[in-house]
Parts: C-alpha cells; sequence; structure tokens
C-alpha cells in the first residue's frame, strides 16, 4: 500500500460485541485497541535501526471523525468510539477468556486490527476501523455460542451498510491530511543514520527514506 501512495486506511473487521448494547448488526468505530497477540510481526523495524512511534491514540483522529460523520449518514447503528480487544486467534475465545475480557471493559473483539494499526503507524498511513459486529462472542447467557455461519450471515447483511459508509466517507475526505499521522517517525528513529546498516535503509527506504538517506 506504501508503494502504491495509499495515506489512509479504512479497515472493515467483523467482531464480536462485548456489550449487550452493540447488537449483531451494529457497527463500531473503535478509537482504542488492547492487543493480546503474541507470534505476530507488528513492526517494520529491528535489524540495526530502533524506532518507537507514538501509539496513544492508535486511531487516526480526522478518518474517525470523517467515518463518524458517514455513519450516521447511513441509517446504520453506529457506535463512536471504544475499544477492541485483539486475540491472536485463529480460535474464538473459551468462555472464561470471554467473561474475562468483559470486566476490562472493552466493547468488542477481533483478530486482526491492533496490528494493522501499529504497521499503518509506523508507514505513516492513517488509520480507522469500521467494526462490524457479527456475534455476542460466548459470555452470553441467552445466546448461542458464536459459530462461522452465524458469523458470516450477520456479516453479509452489514456489507452493504458498510459500503455506504465508505462512499459517503470518501466523498466527505479532505484532499490533504492535517493529522500528525504523516509525520508519525519524525524524531521517532533512535537509531543514528550512520550506525544502521546499508542494507537495513535499503530495505526500509519507503519507510524511513524521508528521514534517513541511503
Amino acid at each position: 500500500m506504501k508503494k502504491l501512495g495509499v495515506d489512509r486506511i479504512i479497515s472493515l473487521s467483523a467482531v464480536g460485541s462485548m456489550r449487550e448494547e452493540i447488537e449483531p448488526g451494529h457497527i463500531v468505530i473503535p478509537d482504542q485497541f488492547y492487543d493480546l497477540t503474541k507470534h505476530r510481526k507488528s513492526t517494520f523495524f529491528g535489524e540495526g535501526v530502533v524506532a518507537h512511534v507514538g501509539f496513544a491514540d492508535p486511531v487516526c483522529h480526522d478518518l474517525f471523525g470523517v467515518l463518524a460523520d458517514a455513519g450516521g449518514k447511513s441509517g446504520a447503528t453506529v457506535h463512536k468510539g471504544g475499544t477492541y480487544i485483539c486475540m491472536e486467534g485463529p480460535q474464538f475465545s473459551t468462555r472464561a477468556e470471554s467473561r474475562i475480557y468483559r470486566k476490562w471493559g472493552v466493547d468488542v473483539i477481533g483478530m486482526t486490527n491492533a496490528t494493522e494499526a501499529k504497521l499503518a503507524r509506523e508507514a505513516e498511513i492513517c488509520y480507522a476501523t469500521l467494526a462490524l459486529s457479527t456475534d455476542y462472542d460466548c459470555w452470553h447467557e441467552s445466546e448461542e455460542d458464536v459459530t462461522v455461519e452465524a458469523v458470516i450471515a450477520v456479516l453479509m447483511k452489514n456489507i452493504e451498510t458498510a459500503k455506504k459508509i465508505i462512499k459517503e466517507a470518501v466523498a466527505m475526505m479532505p484532499a490533504k491530511r492535517g493529522c500528525r499521522c504523516s509525520e508519525a517517525l519524525k524524531n521517532a528513529i533512535m537509531t543514528k543514520a550512520e550506525l544502521i546498516p546499508e542494507k537495513t535503509k535499503k530495505d526500509l527506504d519507503l519507510i524511513i527514506g524521508k528521514y534517513i538517506k541511503t
């Protein structure tokens, strides 16, 4: 995406709801992530270069606002803000895990978005999520446990709504970015340029090239 010149990513994600009021079929626009993944590559850095980007607010504020406004025009039930807990997967949660996550106060659960958000920030790409609620995970006592079939059935109903929101959002998107995402790496690279291996400089030129010359 960086090679193609992409500077904004709207992620579509099927999620489980961790709150009664977020019903299957509703849409959530999270503004926080809690990452429980353990085995994924979630940074471009290493191999002789260290960088620490700011990630306190992991979602682009401007892109979040556009999606929130577009969601309001779609006629869908949209929840603005909330915490997305990102689990490793590919298995669904145990009932004990699901109940613990609920006690932590998270809003939705999924398997992909925290890693995406981290990589997008390092690549200085704006990132936000349309989280499509498909089920109540397995914490809800009066609902059936989550299954692939149930997820797909609700997800298919959500797709048309998501398309409407994206269409509205694209039309509302400003031509130029005014957020901090575009300079996320400024002052974040800790390693002095002369100490970074030439191969690493070359491999990461697309990401760090405007700050570290090869």
